[in-house]
């Protein structure tokens, strides 16, 4: 094999497992999960056990790149159930994180529209559905969340959640 395909080769397989574990497949079908949820501590928390949820909050999406709400407080140490409802005709999907992290992510997503998410800090939700996700909000601090499909982010679907001592 020549050594510029070999070079090739190599660069492929280097890029593919530096986006890994962020699979491509996007799609616009809601997220699958099997198994139990990973609980990685992240700078906002972690997944939280759904029979420990005191309280629901809902996060409603539409199509005019919006949450509502969107700002929302919880009590450190809480773990809540956030309803992620799309009331609008397109994809749309939450992703909890900092500033940094959404930033660094939606810029992945520019590059890459079909990857994968099954994190629980994400929910990506069809059009006229829900989906719940369960987070432990165990770290004080103000924090971001947003929709990260390409163009919406940029557009302004963003919000931000607060979790007081």
């Amino acid at each position: 094999m020549k050594k510029t395909k070999l070079i090739a080769i190599a660069a492929f397989a280097a890029s593919a497992a530096a986006i890994s574990p962020i699979a491509f497949a996007h799609g616009d079908a809601a997220h699958q999960t099997s198994g139990p949820v990973a609980k990685v501590q992240k700078a906002w928390g972690m997944a939280g056990d759904a029979q420990a949820h005191l309280r629901t909050i809902t996060l409603s999406m539409t199509d005019d790149m919006r949450f509502t709400p969107n700002h929302f407080s919880v009590k450190q140490g809480e773990t809540v159930r956030l309803r992620v409802l799309n009331q609008g005709q397109i994809m749309h999907e939450v992703v909890l994180g900092t500033q940094a992290s959404l930033d660094a992510h939606a810029q992945m997503m520019l590059q890459h529209p079909g990857m994968a998410h099954a994190e629980p800090y994400m929910a990506h939700v069809a059009p006229g559905q829900q989906e719940d996700l369960v987070w432990n909000f165990n770290r004080a601090g103000s924090f971001d969340f947003a929709c990260l499909i390409p163009g919406h982010y940029q557009a302004g679907m963003t919000g931000r959640f607060t979790v007081t001592p």
